[in-house]
């Protein structure tokens, strides 16, 4: 089933020299945009991460330190990247738990304002692991009848996570709907506020902690009672998003009681 979009959908996966959000580091990203006509387009290129592939990743992708010493870094590509990306959709396989956080760190740490909270956002393997249960490769061979070849390059996970999203759309017709809106709240997994999920909304669509001594409590009651512990966030070890998120959240609070 051929995608209904009213925006360009933005098909992306990236590869890193790790997998911690916070302090790893983007190495190569591929980019499938799909026009509300029908087109596509597919871009890959390698970034240099500024810091040392760790060799558990090297053994997943196949990058070494070497192969992207020339390439240019997030920053010098960051500008050129968000023009291209502006006014689409996105759409990848686990990326609302790792590739967006991921990129959006990037955008923070170059200093390039991009809002992925403005955006609609599918994740593949969410509406997969609600049905079916499995990882990429299955979900391919699965849903398109084919053998997944060069698994954990950016681009041929890129390409396959496009034609599964349109197989599970023909597979699913009683339950998923061919609209972009549709299949970013089915796929997604909470209310997050941050990209983490160290913040979510509760019930009342409340700002609050998913974590720790505080999980449960409100982001507002916290802070007012324990100041210190949004200075402790600000300090520890949590992505630039999440210290971003609990930073407005605190000025909204303190503004809202002036």
């Amino acid at each position: 089933m051929k995608l209904n979009l009213k925006n360009p959908l933005l098909f992306f996966d990236i590869e890193s020299t790790g997998l911690n959000v916070s302090s790893d580091r983007i190495v190569e990203i591929s980019v499938l945009k799909v026009l509300p006509n029908g087109d596509q387009e597919i871009k890959t290129r390698r970034v240099n991460p500024t810091i040392p592939i760790s060799p558990e990743a090297t053994a997943i992708h196949g990058i070494k330190d070497e192969d992207v010493a020339n390439c240019p870094t997030f920053k010098e590509v960051a500008k050129s990247l968000a023009k291209y990306m502006a006014g689409c959709d996105f759409a990848g396989y686990n990326s609302t738990r790792f590739d967006i956080p991921m990129l959006a760190e990037e955008f923070l740490r170059a200093g390039v304002d991009f809002n992925f909270r403005k955006r609609k956002l599918i994740d593949v393997q969410n509406i997969f692991h609600k049905m079916e249960q499995r990882t990429l490769s299955a979900a391919y061979k699965f849903y398109c009848k084919k053998e997944l070849e060069n698994a954990h390059s950016a681009e041929a996970d890129t390409v396959a996570t496009f034609e599964v999203l349109e197989a599970q759309l023909d597979t699913y017709k009683d339950v998923l709907e061919n609209d972009v809106k549709f299949l970013s709240d089915f796929s997604s997994r909470s209310k997050f506020v941050d990209y983490a999920g160290r913040i979510i909304l509760n019930e009342k669509d409340e700002a609050v902690f998913n974590f720790g001594k505080h999980k449960g409590k409100t982001v507002e009651s916290v802070f007012a009672a324990d100041p210190s512990y949004y200075s402790w966030m600000m300090n520890g070890d949590f992505t630039l998003d999440t210290k971003q998120v609990i930073t407005e959240l605190k000025l909204n609070s303190e503004n809202g009681k002036k």
